[in-house]
């Protein structure tokens, strides 16, 4: 599985367990929108550290960096791995 299907399958588990069914698109806000608390942003921030390497300790932590998977894939520097988005 490549690093973008890591974190879209990622970002779904965080919805499922919110029991949030709704389909979302890599430029579909997730924490500004509410559909994922401030709790699953700390829990994407763990997971990008210990999956892609990133330092928030350097860059520090916004929820507003990490709202969509656009925007997850371009801050673990991932951004053009994919070529095929929702």
């Amino acid at each position: 599985m490549n690093p973008a299907d890591q974190i879209r399958n990622f970002i779904q588990g965080l919805l499922n367990r919110r029991r949030d069914k709704k389909p979302f698109a890599d430029d579909s806000s997730l924490l500004l929108s509410g559909r994922l608390s401030s709790v699953e942003a700390v829990e994407i921030g763990v997971f990008l550290e210990e999956k892609f390497g990133v330092d928030f300790a350097d860059i520090g932590f916004d929820q507003a960096k990490i709202d969509t998977v656009d925007q997850i894939l371009a801050l673990a520097g991932l951004a053009k791995t994919d070529v095929s988005r929702n």
